[in-house]
């Protein structure tokens, strides 16, 4: 049966939410975040933090246990050494075998082993002693480990006194290298400073100071949300895994790249479009503005120049000035797919070609200033270059074959 929120959204009392608590857990199984899966079951963000990770003891509360018990470990080697390997290295390290040999012969990786090697080994003498190793790696194991800052009232001291003078983290980090160089326990990260400052309980650092840090915010702010992100666009985006086949070796011609080449202070743009076979190029006039209706019009005019054999697909990136993609097929046949985030090689010919037009207009320029008639000129020069890739064709050599061809 599916799953409804229940109607009755008073305190349920004694009462077991079996059935939310089944619906949460199987959210939590497909992906979603505690806030999201919440949300859709109807019940407090506290409530699935609780049923997930149980709760510790305080004034008026008795704990509670997690609902679902531990994962039990995978099969096989656990990610930690055993004092029984330990004492494997140990003997194959007194034999000169390498971290690869032993790492084959305990099926770890060499890495695993040169590493235990180094930290494990004793500080003066650098010998690896197999049981005092293991005490090493127990102690160092257990979690919450004390906070460097929270145990050093000097580098405590130190550092509040350079945040209250409007230092950055990262610059304090660097300066107690360089003034403590032969002290370690005067070295933290700049996160480390950014974690004694943000996080509620540890109390390292006054709070007060991240007034002091150049955001000024008091809490960090995540980047990303459960349920944050939308949809880019209103016409769901086909992805370029579900482009054909023909046109990822090039054989068939009509398949096309495009992108814009963005002008000063991004308030001018070109539209560029390259047919990935001929590596044949056409530059697309926007004089005024390049939002999603100007460019699907602009893109729709100068494709419509085009036989039919020669458009057969259009790939471009999420720039959010093709979220009239859906309305640009309608009126030309084409369809059009969506490179992954941050791809720009699924875009290689197209990523060339702009390389290029920046010699014809550097960044920072204003674009608007050039008229149809000069982007036909630039294209057509750019055309007109031998490319070794082509054999020593010219781009217009090769799509002109495929116009003859059409007729």
């Amino acid at each position: 049966m599916e799953f409804e929120v229940r109607a009755d959204r008073k305190p349920q009392g004694r009462r077991k939410l079996v059935h939310e608590r089944a619906e949460y857990f199987r959210l939590m199984d497909q992906g979603l975040g505690n806030r999201e899966a919440c949300k859709l079951v109807g019940i407090h963000e506290r409530t699935g933090r609780e049923w997930r990770n149980g709760r510790l003891p305080s004034p008026g509360h008795r704990p509670k246990q997690p609902v679902r018990a531990p994962a039990a470990p995978p099969p096989g080697p656990s990610r930690y050494l055993t004092e029984d390997e330990r004492i494997y290295i140990a003997d194959r390290l007194r034999e000169n075998a390498g971290p690869r040999q032993i790492g084959r012969e305990l099926g770890r990786a060499p890495s695993t082993i040169s590493r235990e090697a180094r930290r494990n080994a004793h500080p003066e003498s650098g010998a690896y002693r197999p049981h005092a190793a293991q005490q090493r790696a127990e102690a160092r194991r257990p979690r919450p480990k004390p906070s460097k800052i929270g145990s050093s009232p000097q580098l405590r001291d130190y550092i509040q006194a350079r945040l209250e003078r409007k230092w950055s983290p990262e610059q304090i980090s660097n300066i107690l290298r360089r003034d403590f160089p032969g002290q370690p326990e005067m070295h933290v990260t700049h996160e480390t400073i950014y974690q004694a400052i943000y996080v509620q309980g540890r109390g390292e650092l006054r709070r007060e100071l991240a007034r002091a840090l150049r955001t000024g915010r008091a809490r960090r702010i995540p980047r990303r949300r459960d349920g944050a992100r939308q949809p880019r666009f209103t016409s769901p985006m086909v992805m370029i895994s579900d482009r054909p086949a023909e046109a990822d070796d090039r054989a068939v011609p009509g398949h096309w790249e495009g992108d814009l080449i963005i002008g000063k202070d991004g308030g001018s743009a070109i539209g560029t479009l390259v047919e990935r076979a001929a590596r044949y190029t056409m530059l697309v006039h926007l004089p005024g503005d390049h939002t999603a209706e100007t460019v699907r019009d602009a893109l729709a005019a100068t494709t419509g120049t085009l036989p039919s054999h020669l458009a057969r697909s259009l790939t471009w990136d999420q720039g959010c000035e093709m979220a009239a993609h859906g309305a640009f097929s309608v009126a030309t046949g084409i369809p059009v797919y969506f490179c992954d985030p941050h791809s720009p090689w699924q875009r290689g010919s197209n990523e060339n070609t702009n390389g290029l037009l920046r010699q014809y207009f550097p960044k920072g320029t204003d674009l608007s200033v050039h008229s149809a008639g000069h982007l036909a000129s630039v294209a057509a020069e750019l055309n007109g270059r031998p490319r070794k890739t082509l054999g020593w064709d010219t781009p217009a050599e090769r799509f002109a074959k495929l116009l003859a061809e059409a007729n």
